[in-house]
């Protein structure tokens, strides 16, 4: 056997042990994941305002307890709560991942490119607008999402869209809505600019049973199109040529990954109104873990999920004062959004 010979059966060893190793990373990092923001779940039922022990937590949520005063503290009061912070961070991760990937820039974060904006804007104006008070501010937040989404497809269009382009105008969009915003809290009382300022920081735990049920619905309906989802985004990042060659209809799949990140944010907000950060640094972070298998939406969003139970936890258990939970997140989340500045900057990326 040649020497050419020998040297193209290992690389073709390594090659092949090297993607056993990234299906490998792919799979057990977001059930580790996954495994690790249940376990945070159970943490927080068991210390949280009442300190309870496992076997009691454990013991109400199967049915099995006979503690009436238990089963109302946790099915009654800490459940609801938890599956909030699982649902929120679960799709934030994954919105922020789509978008970031979509768009090829470490900074294209819903909450940069107007989305989480255009929900703040429909929010305020239910409580300041009397015309708008009937429906609910999480169902308006979801309305908001949406349409400030669709005028931000239609002003990027041309002949396509252009992440660059996506994103500036989604910038834009951002600062108009947040004008807005400060206009419509100048026109309300005094107790509704208090509500609208603690909805607009962000707060797990706002939203009724309803609204909470219909995210984690939305959730379980689209975990099985993941798989396609990812393959979609794998293909839209070689670029365009490339995945032309590849098949893929560029508009339509680009439009169909933004509608999903669209719709997961404005779920999202509607529940726990635009908690800063948790986007943006998710899907970075669930890349550092992941390798070679970068880029996983399953990985991204279980680490939004245990970011924002950590942060819940840390804003109504740990700090003397109640505070809503996107103080934290954005405590957490404006020093690693200056460091990731500085280091685009440096490597030249992102425009």
């Amino acid at each position: 056997m040649s020497t050419a010979t020998l040297v193209a059966a290992e690389a073709a060893v390594d090659v092949r042990r090297h993607r056993r190793r990234r299906r490998q990373r792919a799979i057990a990092v977001p059930t580790v994941l996954l495994g690790v923001a249940l376990l945070l779940g159970l943490l927080t039922l068991c210390f949280g305002s009442v300190r309870l022990s496992f076997s009691q937590v454990l013991g109400s949520l199967l049915g099995t307890g006979d503690n009436p005063a238990v089963d109302f503290i946790v099915q009654d009061l800490a459940v609801p709560q938890v599956k909030a912070a699982i649902g929120v961070g679960l799709a934030l991760g994954a919105a922020g991942t789509i978008f970031q990937q979509l768009l090829r820039n470490p900074l294209a974060s819903p909450d940069f490119v107007g989305i989480s904006a255009g929900a703040s804007v429909f929010a305020v104006a239910g409580l300041a607008v009397p015309a708008l008070s009937g429906p609910s501010i999480p169902v308006l937040a979801l309305v908001g999402a949406l349409v400030f989404a669709t005028a931000m497809y239609l002003l990027a269009w041309r002949d396509g869209v252009s992440g660059y382009r996506f994103i500036l105008i989604g910038i834009g969009m951002s600062a108009f809505a947040t004008s807005i915003t400060g206009f419509l809290l100048t026109r309300t009382s005094l107790t509704e600019a208090r509500e609208a300022l603690h909805w607009l920081t962000g707060s797990i735990g706002q939203a009724g049973d309803t609204e909470n049920n219909v995210l984690l619905v939305c959730l379980l309906l689209l975990a099985p199109t993941v798989p396609v989802l990812q393959r979609m985004l794998r293909n839209v990042e070689l670029g365009d040529d490339t995945a032309r060659g590849l098949g893929t209809r560029l508009e339509p799949t680009r439009l169909l990954l933004l509608g999903v990140g669209v719709l997961l944010t404005a779920l999202a907000t509607a529940v726990a109104g635009p908690i800063a950060f948790v986007a943006l640094v998710a899907g970075p972070v669930a890349d550092r873990l992941l390798g070679p298998a970068r880029g996983g939406i399953v990985a991204a969003g279980a680490v939004g999920a245990v970011l924002c139970l950590v942060a819940d936890y840390i804003a109504v258990q740990v700090l003397p004062i109640e505070m809503p939970t996107g103080v934290v997140t954005g405590a957490v989340g404006a020093p690693y959004l200056l460091w990731l500045l500085a280091t685009t900057n440096r490597r030249g990326v992102g425009g």
